[in-house]
């Protein structure tokens, strides 16, 4: 399996290797990040012989967001390495697959302490949805950007909601273990703050121009590496705890 993870990791065109200049950081960034998301892949998917049977689907799930966004960020970065410019395509697309995925993640973490409900699943993956989809056809030119922008924000304040407020914030605060709870705080600590840096960027990108698209994309490669790779490393910690608990126990 790790053979063909590195065969996948090179894949895309080696030939434009040869083409990143020492003083291209932001394609310096994307192989970095690349890197780092496959690196997580295998250690997730390696961690599922380390924890019981209820937690494997959320290490699965985190090993799949690195996967997806690893594949993609190669695909990235020759696309910068080569055009010098965004690949806005590719990086929405990542993230209408990835960040229902993560949002998947605190439903996976509460159904393993019995604390889950339907209801918690469907409305995160549709504050997802609003939140994404309204961003990508404004900054495609298919709708006005403000209007995309507004609707965005209000998906993902859905989102906020409902993870400290709403079912899921009440089940986590109610049911959870002090491991779980450390990590589902921490996890939507990263959706409020780490998830900050795309609106920010958003509006001085794309709506004021204040902001390059060398800035831009290094600042969204560091936030991918925090809210997909920390966000997984929250959920290894929470199963790795429970898993070590159950054990102890019987």
């Amino acid at each position: 399996m790790i053979s063909s993870l590195l065969f996948i990791a090179l894949m895309p065109s080696k030939a434009l290797a040869a083409n990143l200049q020492p003083d291209d950081f932001v394609g310096i960034s994307f192989w970095l990040i690349s890197m780092a998301l496959m690196a997580a892949t295998v250690f997730f998917l390696w961690e599922t012989q380390s924890v019981t049977a209820k937690w494997k689907t959320s290490l699965v799930v985190s090993a799949l967001v690195t996967f997806i966004a690893a594949v993609h960020y190669f695909y990235m970065r020759d696309v910068w390495v080569q055009t010098g410019t965004s690949p806005t395509v590719f990086r929405y697309i990542d993230w209408l697959l990835t960040v229902p995925l993560l949002m998947i993640e605190f439903y996976l973490i509460l159904r393993a302490i019995g604390a889950a409900s339907a209801g918690i699943f469907w409305r995160l993956l549709i504050g997802t949805l609003v939140m994404l989809i309204p961003g990508y056809l404004a900054e495609a030119g298919y709708i006005n950007i403000t209007i995309g922008f507004v609707i965005g924000m209000l998906g993902w304040a859905y989102i906020l909601w409902e993870i400290f407020a709403g079912e899921a914030g009440k089940a986590a605060k109610n049911k959870a273990s002090d491991a779980v709870k450390y990590a589902y705080n921490a996890m939507r600590w990263i959706v409020t703050i780490g998830w900050s840096i795309y609106p920010i960027g958003y509006v001085l990108g794309y709506m004021l121009g204040a902001a390059s698209p060398e800035a831009l994309n290094i600042v969204y490669n560091l936030a991918d590496l925090v809210n997909k790779v920390a966000f997984g490393l929250l959920i290894w910690y929470a199963a790795t705890s429970e898993s070590d608990k159950e054990r102890t126990m019987n």
